[in-house]
């Protein structure tokens, strides 16, 4: 697991050094942010349509075998990327295509990585598994942004690259070393396998079939799966796009400037480091949590909207990262442990789908959202939409609950 984490630290750093310099050299071939977006939206597209056959993939194919081929078929687009822009080949057509490729492959990447991680640990540590997890994106993440940075002024675009096409290799060379936990030590104690134990009793087992279809019937039959995508959805579009709208609360209603916003901007990286450690800590983390965790970032948020200064902001914005990094784990937790082993990879290539379409959907609405409301409006009101959602998903599952009635105890048996 060690490793597994190093590597993947090695990975998101080169990740986001290309994602970084993908937005600088799309502007300098076309000059337009528009264009910018579209290769953006070109390399997220495929996990839109294409999650759910990437799903059934991973739950059908060697789990390593899957990881390690797709780790190093994606350092072979970022060396090619890399090499044309060494020989001064590339153009934005060739830019789009290799970037459509790269989200095709993700599909599988994606899933096959997660789970693959999770394999390496007891099923009781499964949570903090994924907290290191996100520990490790984050640090990527800032390391990767810094780099990219770096290598552009000293190296050129070529060398994010390049450098990615290395992380990718690293990744893929340190799998077949790797060591799944055995079934028998992922089972808790007095259960047929680990999937039973997050099933309560009360709940029976969904039947599911082997195909892509059939993972996505399976997770819409699946009532805990349903609203947990329920209330990350309305969390990702209208209370996490910090990006946008704290970038306008702060350059416009505050009055402050673009290097306020970077200090915001860092707060929330430091906000999110502190909510993977303390995430660390969870053992059986439920939708519920999840949902009281995204009601606390709602009201925290409605708050924010209404800072007076910058200094306010600042103090609320630590606190919203750290909840909103506690409930990602959470959330992830549930997503992955939950299904029965055949099924994980389909219920994530589901979400895949779903976190694609509302991340997606959601800048454009939030925006929108502003232009009518500004962005202490957009704020506001977006944080009453997720605390209300929860709050009636909660009284709802307390209605329906107290209708159905406890469940009855099993009768005992005779000694």
């Amino acid at each position: 697991m060690r490793w597994w984490s190093f590597a993947n630290l090695v990975s998101n750093a080169g990740t986001w050094m290309q994602l970084t310099v993908q937005n600088l050299l799309v502007l300098q071939l076309t000059g337009s942010a528009a264009a910018t977006g579209l290769s953006l939206s070109v390399q997220a597209g495929p996990g839109l349509l294409m999650g759910l056959a990437g799903g059934a993939a991973v739950d059908r194919w060697p789990r390593k075998v899957t990881a390690a081929v797709s780790q190093a078929v994606l350092g072979v687009i970022a060396f090619t990327t890399a090499a044309l822009i060494a020989f001064d080949q590339l153009n934005y057509g060739i830019l789009l295509a290799l970037a459509g490729v790269t989200g095709l492959i993700a599909t599988i990447d994606g899933p096959a990585c997660a789970l693959l991680g999770n394999d390496l640990v007891p099923t009781e540590d499964v949570p903090s598994a994924i907290a290191v997890g996100s520990l490790v994106h984050s640090v990527g993440r800032l390391g990767g942004t810094a780099l990219a940075g770096l290598s552009v002024g000293v190296l050129g675009t070529g060398a994010a690259y390049a450098a990615n096409g290395l992380s990718f290799l690293f990744v893929a060379a340190v799998i077949p070393f790797l060591r799944p936990v055995s079934a028998a030590l992922r089972r808790p104690a007095g259960t047929p396998d680990a999937a039973a134990a997050a099933v309560p009793a009360a709940e029976p087992e969904p039947e599911a079939g082997t195909g892509a279809r059939d993972g996505l019937a399976f997770f819409l039959r699946r009532p805990r799966l349903v609203a947990l995508a329920a209330v990350t959805g309305l969390s990702a579009i209208f209370g996490r796009n910090y990006q946008l709208t704290l970038a306008v609360l702060v350059t416009g209603p505050l009055g402050a400037g673009a290097a306020a916003f970077g200090t915001v901007s860092t707060v929330l990286a430091v906000g999110g480091i502190l909510g993977a450690v303390l995430a660390a800590r969870l053992r059986k983390p439920t939708v519920a949590l999840v949902g009281a965790l995204a009601a606390a970032g709602a009201l925290l948020q409605i708050v924010a909207g209404f800072s007076p200064s910058l200094i306010v902001l600042l103090v609320l914005v630590l606190p919203m990262s750290v909840v909103e990094s506690i409930s990602d784990t959470a959330g992830t937790t549930v997503l992955q442990t939950d299904p029965p082993a055949h099924m994980r990879g389909r219920v994530l290539g589901v979400w895949r789908s779903a976190s694609t379409g509302w991340g997606l959907v959601g800048p454009p609405l939030l925006g929108f959202l502003m232009e009518l409301a500004g962005a202490r409006g957009a704020l506001v009101a977006g944080g009453l939409i997720i605390a209300g959602a929860v709050a009636a998903g909660g009284l709802l599952q307390s209605r329906r609950r107290a209708a159905t009635g406890p469940v009855p105890a099993p009768c005992p048996t005779a000694a």
